[in-house]
């Protein structure tokens, strides 16, 4: 049995990852400062004695005595509210934490995934964004913490492989949603969910024309397992190719909660991108990877969901 760790392992895609690992046969270690990552994500998961949770921020040395096969790195705030709230903090653990996460790694020997994002493409100019694209950041920016740390992680993890022989996995993912997001989360799907679900008007930014793709979290999972036990090295998007507009989501949300609320619409904020969808044709090659979740059948899950915690 391989022994992996999860650090963000109680948030919202670390929570479902750590899930899929232990179903494939691992012992997971589950790391967590619940900053934004929630003890009640895996909490069915504890009775598991192949699962244990050690509650730590990465900003600080992890000190693991057991050896450890693989390390999934998926530990920092992600949502917009947080840049705000969090901006230092998620710049450091996307430095600081990251590197501790690699020393970890070097001296464990283990092979180690960094999860970095499709913010690093800032406001494309290339559209769809392959991966070969650099991006288009406004680096002093609000969003900048979020966007600048996720390269910067990049950079540092390839910096270990060049120059300390650490095997590297880089993962950038695209919008995704499903169960366990946060209610507060900031981001557009559990924003209208909540919003149609309580009656209010749903917030539509500028006039809804900017576009996203979205990814169902059981899809974006796959995705990063395929990745890890690939022999791939280079940045890889995780992503559904299937783009809609931001007033499209809102309409299909409205529809599927069977809501009354309106639509309201409200001034863009600062360094919103216009669009967003991946080329995966790095990740159906390497991978063998594909979405399978449409987004009405992902909607209607996440809605539950959502209806139950409210």
């Amino acid at each position: 049995m391989k022994t992996v760790l999860v650090s963000g392992g109680a948030g919202f895609i670390g929570s479902h990852l750590c899930e899929r690992l232990l179903a494939d046969g691992s012992r997971v270690i589950c790391v967590d400062n619940f900053v934004t990552g929630r003890k009640e994500n895996v909490r069915h998961l504890l009775p598991d004695k192949n699962f244990s949770l050690v509650e730590h921020d990465i900003t600080q040395p992890l000190e693991i005595k057991e050896k450890i096969g693989r390390i999934f790195n998926l530990a920092s705030p992600a949502s917009p509210v947080d840049f705000e709230k969090i901006p230092v903090e998620i710049l450091a653990v996307n430095s600081v934490g990251t590197r501790n996460m690699l020393e970890l790694a070097a001296e464990k020997k283990a092979r180690f995934l960094q999860a970095s994002t499709s913010e690093v493409y800032g406001d494309p100019l290339e559209h769809p964004q392959r991966e070969t694209y650099w991006g288009n950041v406004n680096c002093n920016g609000p969003r900048s913490c979020y966007d600048e740390g996720k390269r910067f992680s990049e950079a540092l993890a390839m910096a270990y492989s060049r120059s300390r022989g650490v095997e590297v996995r880089i993962v950038r993912i695209f919008n995704t949603y499903g169960p366990r997001m946060r209610p507060d989360d900031g981001r557009v799907v559990p924003n209208f969910i909540m919003q149609a679900l309580h009656g209010k008007p749903l917030t539509v930014y500028g006039k809804g024309e900017q576009t996203r793709s979205f990814c169902y979290v059981s899809d974006l999972v796959d995705g990063i397992v395929r990745l890890m036990d690939s022999s791939y090295q280079m940045p890889v998007n995780i992503g559904n190719p299937n783009e809609f507009t931001v007033l499209q989501l809102a309409e299909e949300v409205i529809r599927l909660t069977g809501s009354k609320s309106k639509i309201s619409f409200k001034p863009l904020p600062k360094d919103d991108p216009a669009k967003r969808k991946p080329d995966i044709s790095v990740a159906t090659m390497e991978l063998g990877w594909q979405p399978k979740t449409q987004l009405g059948e992902g909607l209607k899950a996440t809605i539950e969901w959502f209806r139950k915690a409210k």
